[in-house]
């Protein structure tokens, strides 16, 4: 039997969502993975691994990460619901359990991921929420920012936001939608993509923020993209402020309507 979890997490104290330890591993490592590995191992009683949408690097929230397991063991899906966030750290928890087909593949039947990234824009550093935010003292011109960034639609090579440790065989994705919007103080990046490279979104966001402080122009973004070059890009932005929310199926497969709506 294949099961669907959607699982939210404040990744501020986790090494990112990958295993660094050897699978089936039952001793904490820091990982998001091991940390929900272990918790669903504890409800069933035999190891259980599992198969992820997207993985969040160290320091990465998610409002709705998708992993699939397979287990011959019986439970209700409110008992897997339950039972698992029982186990969980508290920064971790399930959002909801759906039996799902075989062929289905948390990672390879997406359609697309979605990401925010929240930026503080004030002079003085985030007290509350310091842990979900960005954070930048100077003025951002949010509307020059969204009109850069559409350079960036569509099927692209984004070595220009690649990072140096990246393991993707290629560099092209189809950044499927990006808009960035001002709300009261807070400036907010939202992506949507078939797949991302390792720090793809913060390396944009990065670059983004330089064309918000007047420092490049609109025209920069595109420029970047055609160069191919992470040298000449922004700095990469801190991982606080970036959120996964999820990735998008099918219909076909039954999920939430939270996950599901891409065809």
């Amino acid at each position: 039997m294949r099961l669907a979890l959607g699982v939210e997490y404040d990744g501020s104290s986790f090494s990112g969502w990958q295993r660094l330890t050897a699978a089936g591993a039952q001793a904490p490592d820091g990982s998001l993975q091991t940390a929900l590995e272990i918790a669903l191992s504890n409800v069933a009683n035999v190891p259980i691994g599992t198969v992820c949408s997207g993985r969040t690097d160290a320091g990465v929230h998610a409002r709705c990460q998708v992993v699939h397991f397979d287990t011959e063991v019986v439970r209700d899906m409110r008992g897997w619901v339950l039972g698992v966030t029982a186990n969980l750290p508290r920064s971790m928890s399930v959002r909801w359990c759906a039996p799902v087909a075989e062929d289905f593949s948390a990672r390879f039947s997406a359609r697309s991921r979605r990401y925010r990234y929240r930026i503080l824009n004030r002079v003085t550093r985030p007290g509350l929420e310091r842990q979900y935010l960005g954070w930048e003292r100077m003025p951002l011109d949010a509307q020059a920012m969204h009109a850069a960034a559409q350079a960036l639609r569509g099927e692209r090579d984004f070595s220009a936001f690649r990072s140096a440790q990246c393991q993707a065989t290629h560099a092209r994705r189809n950044l499927q939608d990006i808009q960035v919007r001002r709300v009261d103080d807070e400036v907010i990046v939202e992506v949507q993509g078939n797949a991302f490279l390792h720090h793809m979104v913060r390396n944009i966001v990065g670059s983004l923020l330089m064309v918000g402080r007047g420092e490049r122009p609109r025209e920069w973004i595109a420029e970047l993209l055609q160069g191919r070059d992470r040298n000449q890009a922004g700095p990469t932005a801190p991982a606080a402020g970036l959120q996964f929310l999820g990735p998008r199926y099918p219909r076909q497969w039954g999920l939430p309507q939270e996950v599901c709506g891409d065809e």
